[in-house]
């Protein structure tokens, strides 16, 4: 199985806003330092907003940031949202496949354990253990709050 683009500069996106602390993130600065395209980044945040995971701001100290603090926003979660399906057999999309083994079929169920405990597995992480190093990520990502740290802005969801 191998993640989509979508779900990986998801995690990326996320990981950015929790590094920046509250404040709201420019996509351009995002776009910038993971050299991903403005315009794909636009394409993934209505589905991380419409998931719950980010907010936005627009006008000129708009960007994006955390909906929730990032000890809340589970990994698993976060593929959830952003990738379509999990489908890792063609009988796992039972609307198109007709097989006779489908109602009983013992690899379809070993299919579906294996996909629980993926998702267990990242479940076990949230984007603050991603981004635990503050100093080490902002200093990676080139975010620099400089001598005078504006306050986060206020946030009703955190």
């Amino acid at each position: 199985m191998r993640l989509t683009q979508q779900a990986n500069y998801s995690v990326r996106i996320l990981m950015y806003c929790a590094a920046n602390d509250g404040r709201y993130s420019k996509v351009s600065d995002i776009a910038k330092i993971y050299a991903i395209s403005e315009y794909h980044l636009f394409k993934i945040l209505p589905v991380l907003v419409e998931g719950g995971l980010i907010e936005t701001l627009r006008g000129r100290n708009g960007g994006v940031r955390l909906a929730h603090k990032a000890e809340d926003i589970y990994l698993g979660e976060v593929i959830k949202t952003a990738e379509e399906n999990f489908h890792l057999a063609a009988c796992f999309d039972t609307g198109s496949y007709d097989c006779p083994l489908l109602s009983n079929c013992k690899f379809n169920r070993a299919l579906g354990e294996a996909l629980s405990a993926f998702f267990d597995a990242l479940n076990a992480y949230t984007i603050a253990d991603l981004t635990q190093d503050q100093p080490g990520v902002r200093s990676l990502l080139n975010i620099d709050f400089g001598d005078f740290a504006v306050a986060p802005v206020a946030n009703s969801t955190q």
